[in-house]
């Protein structure tokens, strides 16, 4: 068990129970899932959410109306500017990171990487201070994951996320490979050595350091849970499946949406492939033909649901790219001023915060938003106190978040 050492920051204490005030007249729309799309390599702000047409650093690049009259988007991504009232856009995320590595470990945990200490990432704080009793199935889950996983950090690799490929394919290890009778036999034998090697003369295992027994016990129930046919895509109607798209990453949202609606309460999606560093906009294109469909069907099938009150969806990548192209007509990494998309779980759909210069010349964006506002804002929405603090193995208290609130949001 970790350690509370209690809250700090008076200013911080008045709105973070302003929030829970008005939140409590409400109790069923508190968020409790955070569905994460995960855009691996970095995509183009320019290409996607943030396109300046006509201005120097566009390049061709194009944009079309959306639901919101008030925000255009790449012109690519028509179905996604259907639902911009549900959707709101940070222009203006800021990171000190240009590194893929550093960059990812950033924006996943909401801090900077340091030698001494492995921070949780988003889904593992949520798990860990959400936790679901009545959930068999893991309530952290990442699926077609990067090479670059969500940890849990500082709280125990038992926050770490759970890893699937293609949701069309079988969950792997799920099914004993010998009848119930030798399985259970099995089980006995392993309780009986199990004992003997706890008790033993040179091994005094603690069960609650080596979580050995526990784990075993939580994968034994994993593996006859009704609750695992929420990882099976195909039980959805064809047309269903189609509105996502006929890809890995539009079944993978598809079954995120699954599975926040059976409980899980944290569930990673990555799309790979956005480091343009030569042939951007082709490249970039072909990534937003399936991020688009996938992105806007969720949105409408949470909603459709009741879901999206309760669930946040965050979709971006660790940076943008650079407003210029190089000598290959690609773009560059950009943690200066790049784009990411919220929506649902409290957080106000149709809202813009930040804005980047539209010649390219300008670092700096209007209304710069660290990492760590992201994830101090996604807390809070979920009832989570930022500021509460836990005692790392280091013996150090940490808080949650080093973040303030992005008020624009709500």
């Amino acid at each position: 068990m970790l350690q509370a050492v209690g809250l700090s920051g008076a200013t911080w204490l008045t709105p973070f129970a302003d929030l829970l005030a008005v939140d409590a007249e409400r109790p069923n729309r508190r968020g409790k899932s955070v569905i994460l799309l995960w855009l691996a390599g970095a995509p183009s702000q320019l290409e996607t959410f943030d396109p300046h047409p006509g201005s120097p650093i566009s390049y061709g690049t194009k944009s079309i109306k959306t639901a919101n009259p008030e925000v255009e988007l790449a012109s690519t991504l028509e179905q996604t500017a259907e639902v911009m009232n549900d959707v709101s856009l940070i222009r203006s995320a800021v990171s000190r990171e240009g590194d893929h590595q550093r960059a990812i470990y950033n924006i996943k945990t909401g801090y900077r990487p340091i030698p001494a200490l492995s921070h949780p990432s988003i889904g593992a704080v949520i798990t860990h201070e959400l936790p679901n009793p009545k959930i068999e199935i893991p309530t952290h889950v990442s699926i077609l994951p990067s090479q670059f996983p969500s940890r849990g950090g500082y709280l125990g690799a038992q926050y770490d996320a759970f890893q699937i490929g293609n949701p069309t394919e079988p969950l792997q290890d799920m099914q004993a490979k010998t009848s119930d009778v030798r399985a259970n036999q099995r089980l006995k034998s392993l309780s009986v050595v199990e004992k003997a090697f706890s008790q033993g003369r040179y091994t005094k295992l603690d069960a609650e350091k080596t979580l050995h027994v526990a784990t075993v016990e939580k994968a034994r129930r994993m593996m006859t849970s009704e609750q695992l046919k929420a990882f099976d895509v195909s039980d959805e109607p064809a047309d269903v499946r189609a509105a996502y798209g006929e890809t890995p990453f539009g079944r993978g949202c598809l079954a995120a949406r699954r599975l926040v609606e059976a409980g899980v309460r944290c569930v990673e999606v990555t799309l790979g492939g956005w480091d343009t560093h030569v042939n951007n906009h082709e490249l970039q294109a072909g990534r937003v033909a399936i991020l688009d469909p996938a992105f806007a069907t969720l949105i409408k099938d949470l909603k459709q649901r009741d879901l999206l009150d309760q669930t946040v969806v965050l979709c971006g990548g660790e940076f943008g790219r650079t407003p210029k192209l190089n000598g290959l007509d690609g773009r560059d990494h950009w943690p200066h001023g790049f784009s990411l998309a919220l929506a649902g779980g409290g957080i106000q759909g149709g809202r813009v915060v930040g804005k980047t210069d539209p010649s390219g010349e300008k670092q700096e964006p209007e209304r710069p938003v660290p990492v760590a506002d992201i994830h101090a804002t996604i807390q809070t929405v979920l009832g989570i106190d930022p500021e509460y603090e836990v005692m790392t193995p280091a013996n150090r208290p940490l808080a949650l978040s080093e973040g303030n609130l992005i008020r624009e949001l709500l």
